[in-house]
């Protein structure tokens, strides 16, 4: 059904099921050079397309409809894709940091800009005059902001916030919840076979010697991701009395995307000669500013300090949790993150970081567990209407034949959520806007250790 629909469909994207297809787009892209911010978006939406149909037939198709090869297939896709989406945001990152005058701020010699769509906020500052007294910045178009130590400030730095609306770290079977062969810790599913997953953080690529070198251990991250291993809340070596650091992917989720934020190292900048503009044109990729902290000048250690807007098409019910993304180890932690601040009604959050972190904000999967009350109520033939009553929200669907509508989420008798209501769509797309939504009422095989 899937390959008749894009057949009918014509619109010149890959069939992410026709590996020659798939493998050909990505090697094209991969080869494109000079792309900038926006054209890397425009790429982005046919790339999540190919990503959800690839994840629908993971989830949805009967075991007599894929195979276990074309299962492992798609997975592995699934991976690439979001690999080389992140490899070309670094790569159109460094294109715009080769043309910074274009963006210089008249007040105060730096420069900085915000690219959005629907589903990903681009936020860059570079501190071309460093003054110690423009250590901070508040992208006003997006709502982010960060406030950097004294020797960042002097330093010939740029910042970079990259909100995406999706998570492409966290293991697959986090992203697609429901994922059978990686449901959870007790599964006792074999570990999928090692792939080729690139170059080490500090090891040479010398196949593609322009792929991106920021952040680096973001760029090994797919084997990791594809299995659950690292991922449990575990006590960890220090004393019995320290809180877990490790984040139970289980317990809490990522709600409202992912926020990669990055010190980078400014290219050389042009320089005007007579009528000549000259540039130095260094063969390294977008590089990692090489940040240590220090202690501030009252002793304490310098750390950063970042504000971040939350979505409006999201919904937080309890304050989030902050962690950041361990590349070494494949997990969300919560250790190098302090003196949080959540300003519900402003929708902010600030906290301070000992180094620069891929954030997310984490929700409990289950506080809207177990159902207060529900009632299915028929509206015509093979035709109702699902009442749910969830610990903190009110969800009612229509129901029509294979097809579902939300028709309406309530949070203390307040309507929310208008961006995904009264729109006809399969269980599965329901069922996966309600979760990036915040409103996860759907128990997994693991649920009952975590709902009485």
């Amino acid at each position: 059904l899937l390959q008749w629909e894009h057949y009918l469909s014509c619109d010149g994207t890959p069939d992410p099921t026709v590996p020659q297809e798939i493998n050909t787009f990505m090697s094209l892209w991969r080869e494109a050079r000079d792309e900038d911010v926006q054209l890397v978006m425009e790429k982005e939406e046919v790339v999540l397309k190919l990503i959800e149909k690839l994840e629908f037939l993971l989830l949805e198709a009967s075991p007599d409809e894929i195979t276990e090869k074309q299962r492992d297939q798609y997975q592995e896709f699934i991976l690439q894709l979001q690999d080389l989406l992140h490899q070309k945001y670094n790569e159109a990152t460094l294109n715009l940091l080769k043309v910074t005058s274009m963006y210089e701020d008249s007040e105060t010699g730096n420069m900085h800009t915000v690219i959005k769509d629907k589903n990903t906020t681009f936020c860059i500052w570079g501190n071309l005059k460093k003054k110690a007294r423009f250590k901070s910045h508040v992208f006003q178009e997006a709502g982010h902001g960060f406030e950097l130590p004294k020797s960042l400030a002097l330093s010939s730095v740029a910042v970079r916030v990259l909100h995406t609306s999706y998570d492409h770290l966290s293991p697959l079977w986090v992203q697609c919840q429901g994922l059978p062969s990686q449901e959870g810790p007790g599964s006792e599913q074999p570990a999928e076979h090692p792939k080729d997953t690139g170059p080490e953080p500090g090891e040479e690529e010398e196949t593609d010697r322009e792929t991106p070198s920021v952040p680096a251990a973001e760029e090994t991250r797919s084997e990791g991701r594809k299995v659950e291993e690292g991922a449990l809340l575990q006590e960890e070596p220090g004393g019995r009395g320290e809180a877990p650091k490790a984040v139970d992917l289980q317990q809490l989720v990522p709600v409202g995307g992912v926020y990669h934020i990055d010190a980078l190292q400014l290219p050389p900048q042009a320089q005007d000669v007579g009528d000549w503009s000259m540039v130095e044109l260094l063969d390294v990729g977008l590089e990692v500013y090489p940040y240590c902290p220090g202690e501030a000048e009252d002793g304490t250690q310098a750390a950063v300090q970042i504000t971040l807007r939350l979505p409006d098409n999201v919904i937080y019910f309890k304050v989030p949790v902050v962690a950041r993304w361990d590349p070494a180890d494949q997990q969300w932690r919560t250790d190098g993150i302090s003196n949080i601040t959540y300003e519900g009604e402003e929708k902010s959050i600030t906290f301070r970081m000992g180094a620069f972190y891929t954030v997310a904000l984490l929700q409990d999967a289950h506080l809207n567990l177990p159902y207060q009350a529900w009632e299915l109520h028929p509206t015509g033939v093979d035709e109702g209407l699902f009442t749910l009553t969830a610990v903190f929200a009110t969800i009612q669907i229509q129901i029509k034949d294979n097809r579902c509508m939300l028709t309406s989420v309530a949070v203390e008798g307040e309507e929310v959520l208008s961006h995904i209501t009264g729109k006809w769509m399969s269980p599965f797309a329901l069922r996966a806007a309600l979760k990036r939504a915040g409103v996860n009422i759907f128990p997994a095989q693991y649920s009952p250790k975590y709902v009485p």
